[in-house]
């Protein structure tokens, strides 16, 4: 495991929940708002963590089923804790989904593609479980620009370690923008292919609210952070500190961008 990798863990669900779970179950929302569902539809959750996209599903789309798979068995325990409704979830990889092939009506994947090894690979499988005219879609935050708390944050820690650039998820996470995701489900061979934004409003009460997050060891950004020595984690928070904007009421009102690409199986 690389030193980029040792930090792109997601395991524990209340941590989860408290850095990133508040606001992908916004973007979830928007994603399943973009067009029309049938009812009665059999969905494919890849990559789902604490269930927030299975949730909005099995609430907004009046599903036959939601089956929702992750490979962290913490994650999926406390998605079974959290979620309601025609929903049932599994421990698996995404590169080896326990599913017959054409067995879904439609797969998708949120926040998680780019964590993949492969993300071909994942996208193959997907559109393998899927039936002939399914769909196969999937949104990842804008690291390098849209995920404004994510994109100050490393801004932030760059300036006050340069060597913090090599871990910049925006650098990192290439395909997390419209042109190579577009290119890589066309690569999949997948028609009808669209990209569009997400965007959520991210409102933190302050910066408590917003650097706490940090301290749970979730994901790389939290987990740069819990290898800093105190002072060094001080300084970091000072400097994001400054870089933030606040309401009149004190609060500190940021946005989240995040791209959703669709495609159909021929």
């Amino acid at each position: 495991m690389s030193e980029q990798q040792r930090f792109d863990v997601w395991q524990a669900g209340p941590a989860y929940e408290r850095h990133m779970g508040r606001w992908s179950r916004r973007v979830a929302e928007r994603f399943t708002a973009l067009s029309g569902h049938a009812d009665g539809l059999r969905w494919l959750d890849v990559g789902c963590g604490t269930g927030a996209l299975a949730t909005v599903l099995a609430t907004r789309c009046r599903p036959a089923l939601v089956l929702g798979c992750d490979r962290s068995e913490r994650l999926v325990t406390a998605a079974r804790d959290l979620s309601h409704g025609p929903v049932r979830f599994a421990v698996a990889d995404a590169r080896a989904l326990p599913v017959p092939d054409g067995s879904f009506d439609a797969a998708v994947s949120g926040l998680t593609l780019n964590f993949l090894p492969d993300p071909a690979e994942g996208v193959a499988e997907m559109a393998r479980a899927v039936r002939s005219g399914g769909r196969v879609a999937a949104y990842v935050w804008d690291y390098a620009e849209g995920m404004e708390v994510l994109r100050r944050f490393w801004d932030a820690a760059v300036a006050t370690d340069p060597e913090a650039a090599e871990l910049d998820e925006g650098r990192r996470f290439p395909l997390c923008r419209p042109d190579p995701l577009h290119a890589l489900w066309t690569r999949a061979g997948l028609r009808d292919v669209w990209v569009t934004p997400l965007v959520v409003p991210t409102v933190f009460t302050d910066l408590a609210d917003l650097w706490s997050p940090f301290l749970a060891g979730q994901g790389p950004a939290a987990g740069y952070v819990a290898d800093l020595a105190p002072e060094a984690r001080d300084r970091l928070r000072d400097t994001l500190a400054t870089s933030l904007p606040e309401a009149p009421d004190g609060t500190i009102p940021l946005l989240a961008r995040a791209w959703s690409v669709s495609g159909a199986k021929p």
